[in-house]
């Protein structure tokens, strides 16, 4: 995971809403711990603090949901490898409840913001994260990203996330609810390499339905990985080009906001 690869490690200069900050990562000896390295006559020595990396993350995800619940707001943070359709298939969840509910967007990339202008097309707020060398969001660049929102005026937020199935599992934005996808041009077995990412799920996503049949596609093999590794997610297929099987995830969408509503 990101915490013990050292991706991003030093640092680097994250841009949100065309403005950078500088986004520093300590990474420890040990998976979970830091450290601090001591120079001495005789040697280098390790103090080991025994803090996990990921509890400054865990604190402003907190914040950040605590937050995000008394604005009642629902927050998504949509997962997902690259090239599997979550822009397409956010625009499209947009376009489809506009008049119903308001939905804005986060989205994080390394580079460039075309994501961001993709989904501008569908009438609805956008700020755009670009990460630079780092490989996913955090609770910190969600809640400076979000103060560039009019939260008051937005049912759902939905944050998309850098398009990666590794280190993302890890971070924890504040969300509702974690939303994965899965292509049908990405294999049945997707979930059995990523088991994090897919366990951590509340909601998976088969995604581009459309081309299941040429892609050969094992639908049933896939609902059996699904299952396996993501047994207490929700489930929906969908294609967003085509809009079938987009009814049930709107629909779905309309219970939990209702759900947040009534907090």
């Amino acid at each position: 995971m990101c915490q013990e690869c050292g991706c991003g490690d030093g640092g680097g200069d994250v841009k949100i809403g065309g403005k950078a900050h500088e986004h520093e990562y300590h990474h420890g000896n040990e998976p979970g711990q830091s450290h601090y390295e001591l120079g001495h006559s005789h040697g280098i020595k390790t103090l080991n603090l025994n803090r996990s990396l990921m509890e400054k993350n865990a604190l402003l995800a907190e914040r950040n949901r605590g937050y995000f619940r008394a604005k009642k707001l629902l927050v998504l943070n949509v997962v997902s490898s690259p090239g599997s359709g979550k822009t397409t298939f956010i625009r499209e969840t947009a376009a489809k409840l506009a008049g119903k509910l308001r939905v804005g967007v986060i989205v994080g990339d390394l580079a460039t913001d075309n994501d961001a202008a993709r989904l501008r097309t569908a009438g609805i707020p956008v700020v755009q994260i670009t990460t630079g060398t780092v490989c996913h969001l955090d609770a910190e660049m969600v809640s400076k990203a979000a103060a560039q929102l009019d939260l008051d005026q937005l049912d759902i937020l939905v944050i998309e996330n850098v398009g990666n199935l590794v280190c993302p599992a890890d971070y924890d934005l504040g969300e509702e609810l974690r939303v994965v996808l899965l292509s049908v041009t990405e294999g049945e077995d997707k979930p059995l390499k990523y088991p994090p990412m897919f366990h951590s799920a509340s909601v998976a996503i088969i995604t581009k339905n459309d081309m299941a049949a040429a892609a050969g596609f094992d639908r049933d093999l896939a609902i059996i990985h699904l299952q396996r590794m993501s047994h207490h997610a929700k489930i929906f297929e969908l294609s967003a080009k085509t809009g079938d099987g987009m009814k049930a995830w709107l629909d779905f969408l309309m219970e939990q906001n209702a759900a947040a509503n009534s907090r």
